[in-house]
């Protein structure tokens, strides 16, 4: 039995942006970007988040995340949220078809830590106006790092 079938976190229904596959004689897509003549999987950010407000809400961090991932033309395939008590943070992922967002928050510290990452055509960085929105952090870190880099 699947791991998060067990977990119940398997998801029954595609989001607006995911494709129903067939079965095609077609030649495989290769979801590899090429951009400056560098080729490559997709894009990875770790972003954190200082002097942020809201990390104590699930409700908030998830409609901001999947609304942030279908901007950036991801396939939401499941997301899901626990929060901590007392401290309220929140831990979670929103699974993408090109990858994942996943965050853990620290609201006493006024901090959170997001990692992104997107294959294929997808843009990481249409999330960032959907982090610096919800959460208003008075400072954004983020390091970028090209993931499957053809040489």
């Amino acid at each position: 039995m699947n791991a998060l079938a067990r977990l119940g976190m398997v998801s029954e229904s595609p989001s607006e942006n995911q494709a129903i596959s067939t079965v095609s004689a077609e030649p495989q897509k290769d979801y590899y970007v090429e951009k400056d003549g560098v080729k490559y999987a997709g894009m990875h950010l770790i972003i954190d988040l200082w002097g942020a407000s809201n990390l104590d809400s699930p409700e908030l961090i998830d409609k901001t995340l999947c609304d942030g991932a279908i901007a950036a033309g991801a396939t939401i395939l499941h997301h899901h949220f626990h929060h901590f008590e007392p401290n309220g943070g929140v831990s979670g992922v929103v699974v993408l078809a090109e990858s994942h967002i996943s965050i853990h928050s620290w609201p006493e510290r006024n901090f959170a830590a997001l990692d992104v990452f997107m294959c294929g055509c997808c843009d990481p960085y249409k999330l960032i106006p959907f982090l610096k929105e919800a959460f208003t952090p008075s400072h954004i870190q983020i390091n970028e790092q090209k993931r499957g880099l053809i040489a």
